[in-house]
């Protein structure tokens, strides 16, 4: 059953678009779907388009928005806004199990060619082709994520605006938090102001330092002038500064990077790396 009402003439576009070959479609095109599919009024951030023939057979395109819509996090939002399609025809555009909350900002169509036209949304919702579907556009999501990272511009507008989503991703995705803890960005005791990932931060690590240490509070001045930031200061340490409330969820499921221990300043007892000078 369709379970969802739309214009007519709106969903053959959307089927006709996810038809089409990734490199037939110049950027302009992207930008005027994206716009026809959202009522967004700026341009994407990022697209991904992509489509998958092993397990099961679909197409989707994936697209970034440029900004958080002001209601990113209201629990009356709907949940999703990837737009299901099955053989070209629309089937519904909020079902919740197409993916995950802490991407709920991606926009885009998925074109499934296994999933039944005549389904209902309880049937649905319990398919194991709804699950490989799922992990499919995480997955695609998360690669679209890394190659912005790799352009230090597009990453920073990009964490700007979706900062709170990626914590929340680490919190609560058991299978992609290490790929999620690549795309953070944090001030430190040696960053000023710019924001660094952990893989900046453990390139700068002495060889017999074991831990990458952080400290909470409220404001970045407020951890900058700490003692304990003082403290390792003086020993060549550096200090990431966990400043938001969902930073320290993020921490905690966090636990390490890369064989490195995340390791708080304020800890009782806490032992600093020496080096051959100073156990003399």
């Amino acid at each position: 059953m369709v379970v969802e009402t739309q214009t007519q003439d709106q969903s053959m576009e959307e089927a006709e678009e996810i038809e089409r070959n990734p490199d037939d479609i110049p950027n302009k095109e992207y930008g005027e779907f994206y716009k026809s599919l959202t009522n967004d009024w700026k341009d994407h951030l990022a697209v991904k388009y992509f489509s998958v023939e092993e397990q099961l057979e679909f197409r989707a395109i994936l697209f970034v928005p440029r900004h958080a819509p002001f209601d990113l996090f209201e629990n009356k939002r709907k949940k999703n806004n990837i737009k299901l399609h099955v053989r070209r025809v629309f089937i519904m555009d909020n079902c919740e199990e197409l993916i995950p909350e802490y991407v709920n900002f991606v926009r885009g169509v998925v074109d499934s060619e296994d999933l039944p036209r005549n389904i209902s949304q309880e049937i649905l919702l319990q398919s194991k082709i709804l699950k490989i579907i799922r992990k499919n556009l995480v997955k695609k999501c998360l690669e679209r994520f890394t190659e912005l990272a790799e352009d230090k511009e597009s990453h920073k507008k990009f964490y700007e605006q979706f900062s709170k989503n990626i914590k929340l991703g680490i919190h609560e995705d058991s299978q992609n938090w290490k790929k999620l803890s690549e795309l953070l960005r944090s001030y430190t005791s040696a960053s000023g102001d710019e924001m660094v990932s952990l893989k900046d931060y453990c390139t700068r690590m002495k060889e017999n330092e074991k831990n990458i240490y952080y400290i909470t509070d409220k404001t970045k001045d407020q951890v900058a002038n700490s003692a304990f930031v003082e403290c390792l200061h003086k020993h060549g340490l550096e200090v990431i500064y966990v400043i938001e409330p969902i930073d320290e969820y993020c921490v905690q499921q966090l636990k390490e990077f890369e064989g490195k221990t995340l390791v708080s300043v304020t800890k009782e007892d806490l032992e600093l790396p020496e080096d051959e000078e100073e156990k003399k």
